[in-house]
């Protein structure tokens, strides 16, 4: 069983930063960030498989998020640049306990646990 509390959204505006915390506690092998707006699919915002070294982000967002990852205080963060009003949505951070891949690690179906969510709103 994996537990996952996000915090750290809120409002900003454009180009303003931001940063996403994930508290996790449990067995997993990768974690991602996920954003959603109401209506439409979880989009894949960046990975991490630590143990394998591989890190991965959307297009639309490389060169301004970051993911990075705590060990040792089981945290996963999302450090989020350069923000655009583009990027307002419900964010998730989300861990599998399988084997990672790129293609497991970018997929919402992919992964078992989900955190609540938390609202990122980024005003022009």
């Amino acid at each position: 069983q994996v537990q996952l509390v996000e915090s750290g959204g809120g409002s900003v505006q454009a180009g303003g930063s931001l940063r996403l915390s994930c508290v996790a506690t449990g067995d997993y092998v990768c974690m991602g960030w996920f954003r959603q707006l109401p209506g439409k699919e979880r989009e894949a915002v960046a990975a991490i498989a630590a143990q394998y070294g591989s890190i991965w982000y959307g297009d639309s967002v490389r060169g301004r998020f970051t993911i990075s990852q705590d060990t040792a205080k089981n945290t996963l963060y999302l450090q989020m640049d350069s923000l655009k009003p583009e990027d307002t949505a419900m964010y998730y951070c989300a861990a599998r306990v399988l084997w990672c891949t790129i293609a497991t690690m970018t997929s919402a179906n992919e992964y078992n646990y989900w955190g609540q969510g938390t609202q990122v709103t980024v005003s022009s």
